[in-house]
Protein backbone atom coordinates (compact mmCIF):
# COMPACT_ATOMS: atom_id res chain seq x y z
CA UNK A 1 0.00 0.00 0.00
CA UNK A 2 1.59 3.29 -1.46
CA UNK A 3 1.74 6.03 1.31
CA UNK A 4 -0.56 9.10 1.71
CA UNK A 5 1.16 12.78 2.40
CA UNK A 6 -0.47 15.61 4.40
CA UNK A 7 1.01 18.53 3.52
CA UNK A 8 0.05 21.01 6.74
CA UNK A 9 -1.00 17.99 8.64
CA UNK A 10 -0.71 20.43 11.76
CA UNK A 11 -3.99 22.47 11.01
CA UNK A 12 -7.39 22.03 11.93
CA UNK A 13 -8.81 20.01 8.91
CA UNK A 14 -5.40 18.42 8.03
CA UNK A 15 -5.10 17.01 11.53
CA UNK A 16 -8.56 15.52 11.36
CA UNK A 17 -7.64 14.10 7.61
CA UNK A 18 -4.34 12.34 9.16
CA UNK A 19 -6.09 11.17 12.11
CA UNK A 20 -8.43 9.64 9.78
CA UNK A 21 -5.72 7.79 7.58
CA UNK A 22 -3.95 6.39 10.23
CA UNK A 23 -7.08 5.14 11.85
CA UNK A 24 -8.08 3.72 8.19
CA UNK A 25 -4.49 1.46 8.86
CA UNK A 26 -2.68 3.73 6.20
CA UNK A 27 0.91 4.28 5.70
CA UNK A 28 0.49 8.17 6.51
CA UNK A 29 3.16 10.77 5.63
CA UNK A 30 3.16 14.30 6.85
CA UNK A 31 4.96 17.86 5.89
CA UNK A 32 5.07 20.94 8.68
CA UNK A 33 7.15 23.68 9.37
CA UNK A 34 10.07 23.06 12.01
CA UNK A 35 8.51 25.46 13.83
CA UNK A 36 4.71 24.42 13.61
CA UNK A 37 2.47 23.41 16.87
CA UNK A 38 1.48 20.06 16.33
CA UNK A 39 -0.27 18.98 19.57
CA UNK A 40 -2.85 18.04 17.26
CA UNK A 41 -1.45 14.83 15.79
CA UNK A 42 1.79 14.45 18.53
CA UNK A 43 -0.16 10.54 19.43
CA UNK A 44 -0.05 9.38 15.96
CA UNK A 45 2.60 6.84 14.20
CA UNK A 46 3.54 9.27 11.24
CA UNK A 47 6.74 9.66 9.03
CA UNK A 48 7.33 13.71 9.41
CA UNK A 49 9.15 15.40 6.99
CA UNK A 50 10.15 19.04 8.38
CA UNK A 51 9.74 22.08 5.64
CA UNK A 52 7.27 24.97 4.30
CA UNK A 53 5.64 24.94 0.59
CA UNK A 54 8.52 26.72 -0.68
CA UNK A 55 10.74 23.72 0.28
CA UNK A 56 11.26 22.00 -2.97
CA UNK A 57 13.59 18.81 -1.58
CA UNK A 58 11.98 18.21 1.12
CA UNK A 59 8.56 18.24 -1.43
CA UNK A 60 10.08 15.61 -3.68
CA UNK A 61 11.21 13.66 -0.89
CA UNK A 62 7.87 13.67 1.07
CA UNK A 63 6.06 12.90 -2.72
CA UNK A 64 8.26 10.24 -3.51
CA UNK A 65 6.58 6.90 -4.09
CA UNK A 66 3.16 8.38 -2.64
CA UNK A 67 -0.47 7.98 -4.33
CA UNK A 68 -2.52 10.46 -2.52
CA UNK A 69 -1.27 14.00 -1.27
CA UNK A 70 -3.92 16.12 0.76
CA UNK A 71 -2.78 19.80 1.12
CA UNK A 72 -4.32 21.67 3.79
CA UNK A 73 -2.73 24.70 4.22
CA UNK A 74 -3.72 28.17 3.85
CA UNK A 75 -3.30 31.40 5.13
CA UNK A 76 -7.02 32.59 6.17
CA UNK A 77 -6.18 36.14 8.09
CA UNK A 78 -8.69 37.79 5.65
CA UNK A 79 -8.30 40.64 8.07
CA UNK A 80 -5.09 41.48 7.26
CA UNK A 81 -4.80 44.82 5.84
CA UNK A 82 -1.71 44.07 3.52
CA UNK A 83 -2.63 41.27 1.71
CA UNK A 84 0.85 40.55 0.63
CA UNK A 85 1.10 37.51 3.13
CA UNK A 86 -2.36 36.15 1.87
CA UNK A 87 -1.03 35.89 -1.56
CA UNK A 88 2.19 34.45 -0.79
CA UNK A 89 1.01 31.53 1.24
CA UNK A 90 -2.51 30.46 -0.57
CA UNK A 91 -1.33 31.18 -4.61
CA UNK A 92 2.37 31.52 -4.92
CA UNK A 93 2.75 28.67 -2.31
CA UNK A 94 0.09 26.80 -4.29
CA UNK A 95 1.64 27.01 -7.08
CA UNK A 96 5.26 25.82 -5.85
CA UNK A 97 3.53 22.93 -4.77
CA UNK A 98 1.78 21.95 -7.40
CA UNK A 99 4.50 22.33 -10.06
CA UNK A 100 6.35 19.68 -8.14
CA UNK A 101 2.97 16.97 -7.57
CA UNK A 102 2.67 17.34 -11.48
CA UNK A 103 5.63 15.14 -12.02
CA UNK A 104 5.32 13.09 -8.77
CA UNK A 105 2.65 10.50 -10.45
CA UNK A 106 0.21 10.67 -8.42
CA UNK A 107 -3.04 8.82 -8.19
CA UNK A 108 -4.79 12.07 -6.71
CA UNK A 109 -3.91 15.34 -5.43
CA UNK A 110 -6.51 16.79 -3.13
CA UNK A 111 -7.02 20.49 -2.65
CA UNK A 112 -8.31 22.66 0.01
CA UNK A 113 -10.47 25.33 -1.82
CA UNK A 114 -12.99 26.98 0.18
CA UNK A 115 -16.72 27.47 -0.83
CA UNK A 116 -16.36 31.15 -1.25
CA UNK A 117 -14.59 30.53 -4.53
CA UNK A 118 -18.21 29.22 -5.55
CA UNK A 119 -20.42 32.52 -7.09
CA UNK A 120 -23.34 32.90 -4.73
CA UNK A 121 -26.42 35.45 -4.81
CA UNK A 122 -29.64 35.53 -3.07
CA UNK A 123 -32.58 33.96 -4.14
CA UNK A 124 -30.18 31.09 -5.68
CA UNK A 125 -28.62 28.12 -4.34
CA UNK A 126 -25.42 27.99 -5.60
CA UNK A 127 -23.62 24.75 -6.89
CA UNK A 128 -20.02 23.93 -8.46
CA UNK A 129 -21.16 25.48 -11.45
CA UNK A 130 -21.63 28.95 -10.12
CA UNK A 131 -18.82 30.81 -11.34
CA UNK A 132 -17.88 33.75 -9.22
CA UNK A 133 -17.08 37.28 -10.52
CA UNK A 134 -13.98 38.69 -9.50
CA UNK A 135 -15.19 42.70 -9.32
CA UNK A 136 -15.36 43.53 -5.27
CA UNK A 137 -13.80 40.57 -3.99
CA UNK A 138 -11.66 40.92 -0.90
CA UNK A 139 -8.15 40.02 -0.89
CA UNK A 140 -8.47 36.60 1.33
CA UNK A 141 -11.52 35.32 -1.69
CA UNK A 142 -9.75 36.74 -4.77
CA UNK A 143 -6.45 34.85 -3.07
CA UNK A 144 -8.43 31.48 -2.61
CA UNK A 145 -10.22 31.99 -6.16
CA UNK A 146 -6.53 32.28 -7.92
CA UNK A 147 -5.48 29.60 -5.92
CA UNK A 148 -8.28 27.03 -6.84
CA UNK A 149 -7.81 28.28 -10.64
CA UNK A 150 -4.28 27.41 -10.92
CA UNK A 151 -4.90 24.11 -9.37
CA UNK A 152 -7.67 23.24 -11.43
CA UNK A 153 -6.05 24.58 -14.80
CA UNK A 154 -3.05 22.25 -13.74
CA UNK A 155 -5.30 19.31 -13.82
CA UNK A 156 -6.32 20.13 -17.07
CA UNK A 157 -2.97 21.61 -19.03
CA UNK A 158 -0.08 19.49 -17.26
CA UNK A 159 -2.00 16.62 -16.30
CA UNK A 160 -2.11 17.07 -11.99
CA UNK A 161 -4.60 14.65 -11.25
CA UNK A 162 -6.34 17.23 -8.76
CA UNK A 163 -9.45 17.45 -6.85
CA UNK A 164 -10.80 21.23 -5.19
CA UNK A 165 -12.45 20.71 -2.44
CA UNK A 166 -14.75 23.62 -1.25
CA UNK A 167 -15.15 23.39 2.50
CA UNK A 168 -17.52 25.53 4.39
CA UNK A 169 -16.44 26.66 8.19
CA UNK A 170 -15.10 23.94 9.93
CA UNK A 171 -16.43 23.09 13.67
CA UNK A 172 -15.50 20.14 15.67
CA UNK A 173 -12.97 19.19 18.51
CA UNK A 174 -9.08 19.39 18.09
CA UNK A 175 -9.05 23.13 17.01
CA UNK A 176 -5.50 23.26 19.07
CA UNK A 177 -4.85 26.77 16.50
CA UNK A 178 -7.94 28.51 18.18
CA UNK A 179 -9.47 29.37 14.79
CA UNK A 180 -11.84 32.93 14.52
CA UNK A 181 -15.09 30.53 14.52
CA UNK A 182 -13.56 28.27 17.28
CA UNK A 183 -12.70 31.55 19.60
CA UNK A 184 -16.72 32.08 19.56
CA UNK A 185 -17.51 28.06 20.87
CA UNK A 186 -14.77 28.83 23.01
CA UNK A 187 -16.02 32.10 24.62
CA UNK A 188 -19.89 30.91 24.41
CA UNK A 189 -18.76 27.86 26.58
CA UNK A 190 -16.90 29.30 28.89
CA UNK A 191 -19.42 32.19 28.78
CA UNK A 192 -17.48 35.26 28.29
CA UNK A 193 -19.15 35.69 24.86
CA UNK A 194 -20.52 39.47 25.46
CA UNK A 195 -22.84 39.15 22.68
CA UNK A 196 -23.82 37.74 19.56
CA UNK A 197 -23.76 39.40 15.88
CA UNK A 198 -27.85 39.00 14.24
CA UNK A 199 -27.81 38.68 10.67
CA UNK A 200 -24.53 36.68 10.33
CA UNK A 201 -25.06 33.04 9.12
CA UNK A 202 -22.32 30.85 7.87
CA UNK A 203 -22.36 27.75 5.79
CA UNK A 204 -21.13 25.20 8.35
CA UNK A 205 -19.91 21.18 8.19
CA UNK A 206 -18.06 19.19 10.54
CA UNK A 207 -14.75 19.07 10.77
CA UNK A 208 -14.37 15.42 10.93
CA UNK A 209 -16.78 15.27 8.04
CA UNK A 210 -14.82 17.44 5.79
CA UNK A 211 -11.72 15.43 6.59
CA UNK A 212 -14.01 12.28 5.49
CA UNK A 213 -14.93 13.92 2.05
CA UNK A 214 -11.25 14.81 1.37
CA UNK A 215 -10.51 11.22 1.96
CA UNK A 216 -13.46 10.04 -0.12
CA UNK A 217 -12.47 12.84 -3.18
CA UNK A 218 -8.83 10.70 -2.94
CA UNK A 219 -10.78 7.31 -3.67
CA UNK A 220 -13.50 8.36 -6.09
CA UNK A 221 -13.39 11.95 -6.74
CA UNK A 222 -12.87 13.05 -11.04
CA UNK A 223 -9.64 14.59 -12.10
CA UNK A 224 -10.46 18.36 -12.65
CA UNK A 225 -13.81 18.79 -11.09
CA UNK A 226 -14.73 20.67 -7.62
CA UNK A 227 -16.68 19.42 -5.06
CA UNK A 228 -18.71 21.91 -2.17
CA UNK A 229 -18.48 20.34 1.38
CA UNK A 230 -21.16 21.91 4.06
CA UNK A 231 -23.91 20.40 6.16
CA UNK A 232 -26.47 23.50 6.43
CA UNK A 233 -26.27 27.51 6.71
CA UNK A 234 -26.32 28.19 10.20
CA UNK A 235 -26.38 31.65 12.41
CA UNK A 236 -24.00 32.87 14.49
CA UNK A 237 -27.03 32.88 17.60
CA UNK A 238 -27.28 29.95 16.78
CA UNK A 239 -23.81 28.26 17.48
CA UNK A 240 -23.02 30.60 20.43
CA UNK A 241 -27.09 28.74 21.56
CA UNK A 242 -25.55 25.39 20.97
CA UNK A 243 -22.09 25.54 22.51
CA UNK A 244 -23.48 27.37 25.36
CA UNK A 245 -26.05 24.44 26.00
CA UNK A 246 -23.45 21.69 25.71
CA UNK A 247 -21.02 23.45 27.72
CA UNK A 248 -23.86 23.97 30.37
CA UNK A 249 -23.74 27.30 30.59
CA UNK A 250 -26.39 30.66 29.96
CA UNK A 251 -26.39 31.54 26.00
CA UNK A 252 -25.69 35.03 25.63
CA UNK A 253 -28.47 37.17 26.14
CA UNK A 254 -27.43 40.83 23.98
CA UNK A 255 -27.35 40.50 20.62
CA UNK A 256 -25.85 43.18 17.74
CA UNK A 257 -28.11 44.19 15.11
CA UNK A 258 -26.57 43.76 11.50
CA UNK A 259 -26.62 47.65 10.82
CA UNK A 260 -24.53 48.36 14.22
CA UNK A 261 -21.95 45.59 13.46
CA UNK A 262 -21.30 47.53 9.80
CA UNK A 263 -20.80 50.45 11.86
CA UNK A 264 -18.64 48.18 14.58
CA UNK A 265 -16.67 46.88 11.56
CA UNK A 266 -15.80 50.56 9.83
CA UNK A 267 -14.73 51.71 12.64
CA UNK A 268 -12.31 49.21 12.94
CA UNK A 269 -11.19 49.17 9.12
CA UNK A 270 -10.70 53.07 10.37
CA UNK A 271 -8.54 52.11 13.29
CA UNK A 272 -6.67 49.70 11.40
CA UNK A 273 -5.39 52.25 8.46
CA UNK A 274 -4.78 55.10 11.00
CA UNK A 275 -2.69 52.93 13.88
CA UNK A 276 -1.48 50.38 11.34
CA UNK A 277 -2.76 47.44 12.97
CA UNK A 278 -4.37 44.50 11.82
CA UNK A 279 -8.17 44.48 13.03
CA UNK A 280 -9.80 41.03 13.24
CA UNK A 281 -13.26 43.18 12.57
CA UNK A 282 -13.38 45.03 9.81
CA UNK A 283 -15.22 45.14 6.39
CA UNK A 284 -13.47 42.99 5.07
CA UNK A 285 -13.58 40.48 7.49
CA UNK A 286 -17.58 41.36 8.00
CA UNK A 287 -17.85 40.33 4.26
CA UNK A 288 -16.36 36.85 4.34
CA UNK A 289 -18.80 36.43 7.91
CA UNK A 290 -21.90 36.69 5.93
CA UNK A 291 -23.00 34.01 3.52
CA UNK A 292 -25.48 35.58 0.29
CA UNK A 293 -26.90 32.03 -0.10
CA UNK A 294 -26.80 28.62 0.82
CA UNK A 295 -24.92 25.83 -1.54
CA UNK A 296 -25.83 22.28 -3.19
CA UNK A 297 -23.66 19.87 -1.68
CA UNK A 298 -25.74 17.23 -3.75
CA UNK A 299 -22.57 16.89 -6.09
CA UNK A 300 -20.71 15.58 -3.28
CA UNK A 301 -23.43 13.18 -2.07
CA UNK A 302 -23.79 11.69 -5.27
CA UNK A 303 -20.15 10.91 -6.73
CA UNK A 304 -18.08 10.64 -3.53
CA UNK A 305 -20.91 9.10 -1.30
CA UNK A 306 -20.44 11.90 1.27
CA UNK A 307 -23.08 11.94 4.05
CA UNK A 308 -22.18 14.43 7.04
CA UNK A 309 -23.51 14.36 10.67
CA UNK A 310 -25.83 17.34 11.34
CA UNK A 311 -23.40 20.35 12.29
CA UNK A 312 -25.01 21.06 15.71
CA UNK A 313 -23.04 17.59 16.79
CA UNK A 314 -19.91 18.99 16.14
CA UNK A 315 -20.85 22.47 17.42
CA UNK A 316 -21.12 20.43 20.88
CA UNK A 317 -18.18 18.42 20.44
CA UNK A 318 -16.08 21.55 19.74
CA UNK A 319 -17.56 23.21 22.99
CA UNK A 320 -17.23 19.94 24.87
CA UNK A 321 -13.25 20.19 23.74
CA UNK A 322 -12.80 23.54 25.21
CA UNK A 323 -14.26 22.69 28.41
CA UNK A 324 -12.29 19.53 29.08
CA UNK A 325 -9.35 21.23 27.82
CA UNK A 326 -9.25 24.36 30.46
CA UNK A 327 -10.56 22.01 33.40
CA UNK A 328 -7.36 19.52 32.21
CA UNK A 329 -4.93 22.79 32.41
CA UNK A 330 -6.54 24.01 35.70
CA UNK A 331 -5.93 20.41 37.07
CA UNK A 332 -2.28 20.39 35.38
CA UNK A 333 -1.63 24.07 37.07
CA UNK A 334 -2.87 22.66 40.34
CA UNK A 335 -0.82 19.90 40.61
CA UNK A 336 2.34 22.34 39.65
Amino acid sequence: MSPKLVIGANGFLGSHVTRQLVADGHDVRVMVRPTANTIGIDDLDVTRFHGDIFDDDTLREAMDGCDDVYYCVVDTRGWLRDPSPLFRTNVDGTRNVVDIAKDAGLHRFVYTSSYATVGRRRGHRASEEDIIRDRGLTPYVRSRVQAEELVLRYAREHGLPAVAMCVSTTYGSGDWGRTPHGEIIAGAAFGKLPFVMKGIELEAVGVTDAARALILAAEKGRVGERYLISEKMISNAEVARIAAEAAGVAPPTKSIPLPVTYVLATLGTIKGRLRGTDERLSLASLRLMRAEAPVDCSKAARELGWQPRPVEESIREAAQFWVQLREARRKAKAAG
